[in-house]
């Protein structure tokens, strides 16, 4: 089964990958694809909106001739990031209860 990624979560785990450190784009989409099913295509539009809300720098490091473009969190990205594991905390334990738990009618 597949479950959707919404943008929201997406964000969390993109921080979530940059607290364990700096990584350029392909780096960051290579470990992403370790546990869930992301592109490219739908990585960048993420980073671009991370960086706009001040939760992501960049940088340009040369590389064997050509930059790559690395991405750091911030303060304010780390502030998302443990306002988003709250938020997953409450909600995961909601999805648990209906799915795991099984609701009583009542």
């Amino acid at each position: 089964m597949h479950f959707s990624i919404n943008a929201t979560l997406l964000d969390g785990c993109v921080l979530a990958v940059l607290e364990q450190g700096n990584a350029y784009g392909y780096s960051l989409t290579q470990r992403l694809r370790q546990e869930i099913d992301i592109s490219e295509s739908t990585l960048y539009p993420v980073l671009r909106r991370l960086q706009k809300d001040n939760c992501l720098t960049v940088y340009d490091e040369q590389f064997q001739g050509r930059n790559r473009r690395y991405y750091s969190i911030t303060p304010a990205g780390r502030n998302r990031l443990a306002e988003y594991r709250v938020e997953w905390g409450s909600y995961r334990a909601k999805i648990d209860h209906i799915l795991v738990g099984g609701m009583q009618d009542g």
